[in-house]
């Protein structure tokens, strides 16, 4: 399920959504190693805390299939480098680059992110 966010509310912060940047949740909100989905300005984001103050934001779109699903992906590394792994066909991304390491010629859309005052930020 898909959370849609009212953002008049949340959207505080160094640039605002003017900038692009958008406030998703609080840190806290997110459950380490788990993705979560959330609905901003219209678009459907996978988010993932891997740790204390460290959140990713992909597309929730499977480039492979098309099918929004990747918040359910299998997270994981490839040496240094933070991973992805898509719930369908176990298409591998690098959370940071998007680049797919199992299948060349696909890319996962991968967005900034920040932390101001616990609040995760998102720019789309």
């Amino acid at each position: 399920m898909t959370a849609t966010l009212e953002l008049g509310a949340l959207a505080t912060g160094l640039d605002g959504a003017a900038s692009g940047w958008h406030s998703v949740c609080q840190v806290e909100d997110l459950e380490p190693a788990w993705g979560e989905a959330a609905l901003i300005a219209g678009r459907q984001v996978a988010l993932f805390r891997t740790g204390a103050t460290e959140v990713f934001a992909v597309a929730h779109e499977d480039p492979a299939t098309g099918a929004h699903v990747m918040a359910r992906g299998i997270l994981g590394s490839k040496g240094s480098r933070p991973t992805i792994a898509s719930p369908l066909h176990k298409e591998v991304y690098d959370l940071e680059t998007g680049e797919c390491f199992s299948t060349p010629g696909l890319s996962l859309a991968t967005f900034r992110t920040r932390i101001v005052d616990g609040c995760v930020q998102v720019q789309l």
